[in-house]
């Protein structure tokens, strides 16, 4: 099956975050199992969900992965020209939700897969298949683990988020974090017989927003933003409950403690009467320039597009290398077109994935280190 054939069938599985994945993890599962691909599955804890696992090639260290996901944002109160779930050319361009972001790329290393398994390999290529990533990158940690257990050291990753096949070698991370403050409700007529949980929840936001002003300040080392808050019941109540939801996007460790030292300080001394419940909802590492030398230079020797870009954007591409793969992020398609109406990605951009693949199939056959 081509490129395109592949991405048509991907498109029309609808694997918002929300819902199963299983039909198109299913189908990709037996259509590499067709070509005499051995996969594996890593399912959710609820078995609604799972991870894909596949490996073409020798059982050896120094191979190569090739990391997607497979959940598509929402197109809930999004105005769309056709049917989100069914691809559509129009002008040199495919619409439909995911297309971007990024059932492209999966679909480009699908469609190289029989060309791959047709010749002697010297170095694996593994394909990594994730669900959730974009409610937090969920099933990444599962499927990491499953590879650092199951699958002889490989050398580089490359995560196909689209970067219009330029490398991109650093991102933020993302933090999700939520605060639920619990007091004592009162007649508002006399305070002291209640404690506030809406007071330190303000404290809480002010100085997350002292913050925010001080990395603005300092040149954006980290982006902060205070995303909900939810609290009281009626004017002349004394607050028993509000629910602070934040999150935070650090370029590296340090900063990111940093972030927690100032949170850990505004949580002390509470009221009397009052309780918090601090706990971090959704956690992507960010990529760093750390040891991604390897994976530049692969993805350079494949043909992806130099200079290199820093990402306004979060990946998975962190988690594999916490795990001490070298990382890049490179895949067809622009981050511009992701979310929206009428998602699309140029037919010029499939093609571009399709030589990066057969690039990526003539590197595998080399026996030669990185």
């Amino acid at each position: 099956m081509t490129t395109l054939e592949i991405l048509r069938t991907l498109v029309a599985f609808d694997t918002t975050s929300h819902r199963s994945n299983l039909k198109l993890i299913h189908w990709i599962a037996d259509y590499l199992a067709a070509h005499r691909v051995k996969v594996h599955l890593v399912h959710s804890a609820d078995g609604h969900k799972a991870n894909l696992l596949a490996s073409i090639g020798p059982d050896t260290a120094g191979g190569m992965v090739l990391s997607g996901h497979s959940d598509v944002v929402p197109v809930a109160d999004q105005h769309w020209r056709s049917d989100p779930f069914t691809l559509v050319e129009r002008n040199g361009r495919f619409h439909g939700r995911g297309t971007a972001d990024m059932k492209g790329f999966i679909a480009a290393c699908l469609s190289a897969v029989p060309a791959w398994q047709r010749h002697s390999l010297g170095r694996p290529i593994h394909l990594a298949f994730s669900y959730d990533e974009e409610i937090g990158c969920l099933g990444v940690p599962q499927l990491v683990h499953r590879l650092t257990t199951q699958v002889a050291a490989p050398a580089v990753a490359i995560v196909g988020e689209p970067t219009q096949m330029r490398i991109g070698v650093r991102h933020r991370g993302f933090f999700g974090h939520r605060a639920l403050f619990r007091g004592l409700p009162a007649h508002s007529s006399d305070p002291s017989l209640g404690a506030s949980a809406i007071e330190p929840a303000a404290h809480l936001v002010t100085r997350l927003a002292g913050l925010r002003r001080r990395f603005a300040k300092e040149g954006g080392e980290a982006t902060l933003n205070i995303g909900r808050i939810d609290g009281g019941t009626a004017i002349n109540i004394v607050p028993g409950c509000c629910e602070v939801l934040w999150e935070f996007r650090p370029q590296d460790d340090a900063t990111a403690e940093r972030v927690r030292e100032a949170v850990r300080d505004a949580l002390t001394d509470l009221p009397v009467g009052v309780t918090v419940q601090a706990v971090q909802i959704a956690g992507v590492p960010a990529l760093s320039m750390r040891d991604n030398d390897a994976a530049v230079a692969v993805a350079r020797e494949l043909g992806a597009l130099w200079p290199a870009a820093e990402l306004p954007f979060g990946t998975e591409a962190g988690f594999f290398q916490q795990v001490g793969i070298s990382t890049v992020v490179c895949g067809p398609g622009s981050i511009a077109q992701a979310h929206q109406p009428d998602e699309w990605i140029y037919a010029t951009q499939l093609q571009a994935a399709d030589r990066f693949m057969q690039s990526v199939g003539a590197w595998a056959r080399s026996p030669l280190a990185c």
